[in-house]
């Protein structure tokens, strides 16, 4: 899936946008056909999500960055039945360590140097909630042994507070890491793994649900029409067809991002400044130059290689037979022909057919003959 990002999440018609201090609005989110879309892999994630919405176990979200982690952890919140409380996010890599205690459980007041005044943390404010921590493979084991143990009683204390305080809220973590290695490397506890880990949600790479790129794409190339008040042109069948064959190592934040130059700088824009090798998925196309290349042209470049590739295997499956091959491809004879020779295959099929009379005249009579 994607990012959220306001920017271009739709709020959907008669929401009302709650917001308290330490959350963020909760009721932003693009359309369930957008989130999930046709894919198999999303469709089994929506049937596992639909399925747990209603009960109150840990979820443990994980892959890769731009993959839509915090969307789904939204879904599942709107969805539950804790829905009418705060969705709370704590983004544990952003936050440094030495800080992320105070704002995870609150401090009273002189607990320290500038506790001028109490204040309540995230976990606090989550309470019949949802409270999100993104990327907990980067909290620290100290913060690790606190957090566990108020997964287990439900019970924590303010720094510098003496009083247990009471919380009940949903967690849902997140992380792009492996975290039975960080288990194995020392980084992360087992009994807290094991803690969250109730409920596993996978979501795949962009480049394994193809199918639901143009969807994706249409649907940022809106938001951001809307966004920037400007209309951009139209995504063509060449140009999406191109983006199904992208690796897309930044997944779906990386879409929403080439969206985005496409409706301000429009068919110049560069789809990402990345490496050559990095473009093109290797199960499907051979990587290009499109780096410096114009949308437009990559898409017909990366269409018209796949075509080549594709009539030469079935010229070679059908023993360059030009009629039969044309026959299986469903085209006329004539265009077949006029493809061949525009894709320099012509060539390539002299040499084939002249190689096969010489093992024919080559080889001794055998009593097969």
């Amino acid at each position: 899936m994607f990012p959220l990002d306001r920017n271009f999440c739709t709020i959907m018609p008669g929401a009302k946008t709650r917001r308290h201090k330490g959350t963020e609005p909760v009721d932003i989110l693009p359309p369930d056909e957008v989130i999930f879309g046709s894919s198999s892999t999303m469709q089994q994630v929506r049937r596992l999500a639909t399925r747990i919405c209603g009960t109150n176990v840990p979820v443990l979200l994980n892959g890769s960055g731009g993959t839509g982690k915090e969307v789904l952890a939204r879904w599942i919140h709107k969805h539950s039945t804790v829905s009418s409380g705060q969705f709370v996010k704590v983004n544990c890599a952003a936050i440094p360590g030495s800080l992320l205690e105070s704002e995870l459980f609150g401090y009273e007041k002189g607990a320290f140097t500038g506790a001028y005044a109490s204040k309540p943390g995230r976990v606090e404010l989550a309470h019949k909630g949802t409270l999100f921590l993104d990327e907990i493979a980067d909290l620290g084991l100290d913060l690790q042994c606190k957090l566990l143990q108020f997964l287990q009683d439900g019970c924590f204390s303010r720094i510098g507070g003496e009083s247990e305080r009471v919380v009940e809220a949903r967690l849902i973590c997140a992380t792009s890491k492996n975290l039975e290695e960080e288990i194995d490397l020392g980084r992360f506890r087992a009994d807290l793994y094991y803690r969250i880990n109730v409920v596993r949600l996978r979501l795949p790479h962009l480049r394994e649900r193809g199918e639901d790129i143009p969807l994706l794409a249409e649907y940022f190339r809106a938001q951001f029409q809307e966004k920037f008040s400007k209309q951009s042109e139209p995504l063509s069948v060449d140009m999406l067809q191109y983006f199904q064959k992208l690796a897309w190592p930044g997944n779906i934040r990386e879409l929403s991002n080439g969206m985005a130059r496409h409706v301000l700088i429009g068919t110049e824009a560069k789809i990402v400044q990345e490496p050559e090798a990095r473009r093109l998925d290797p199960s499907r196309g051979r990587p290009r130059g499109v780096a410096t290349v114009p949308l437009k042209q990559l898409a017909r470049e990366a269409v018209r290689e796949r075509e080549k590739s594709f009539i030469f295997e079935a010229l070679q499956a059908n023993h360059w037979n030009r009629r039969k091959t044309a026959q299986v491809l469903k085209i006329s004879y004539r265009a077949l022909i006029y493809k061949i020779r525009n894709a320099g295959l012509l060539a390539r099929g002299v040499q084939n057919l002249a190689s096969r009379r010489e093992n024919t005249v080559g080889r001794s009579p055998s009593a097969a003959d």
